[in-house]
């Protein structure tokens, strides 16, 4: 049986955050030079100091949603011809991707440590 040391777990889920957040600090200072958004604000990260789970996957989840919109947005733009730049929108929809499998890689690891949890003997 794989025993998962919980604090790995948000040590792993705080990593994945904040590569998240250096790619959309990155897509928010590529699209200002392409000029495709180039007044998007990026969302500052959670502080480190609070404890609430549930607000941090909700803010997770809500960023890869984000990103999703953001993916299909620039595809149907090179769809009606107003981009031209099928770069921006292979690496929009690129970016979509990751953060998603990243999640699901979350997701997987929260289940794990939770049956793992659950099979322990009082």
């Amino acid at each position: 049986m794989n025993m998962t040391d919980p604090s790995s777990i948000l040590q792993l889920r705080s990593s994945i955050l904040q590569q998240n957040d250096a790619l959309r600090r990155a897509s928010a200072d590529s699209n200002a030079v392409d000029g495709l958004n180039p007044g998007a604000a990026v969302p500052a990260p959670a502080p480190a100091g609070k404890a609430d789970f549930s607000a941090a996957i909700r803010s997770a989840v809500g960023q890869v949603n984000d990103l999703q919109a953001a993916s299909s947005a620039s595809a149907e733009s090179f769809d009606r011809g107003q981009s031209t730049d099928i770069a921006a929108v292979m690496l929009s929809r690129e970016k979509a991707s990751v953060s998603f499998q990243a999640t699901l890689q979350v997701r997987n690891k929260l289940l794990s440590a939770y049956k793992d949890i659950m099979s322990m003997p009082v």
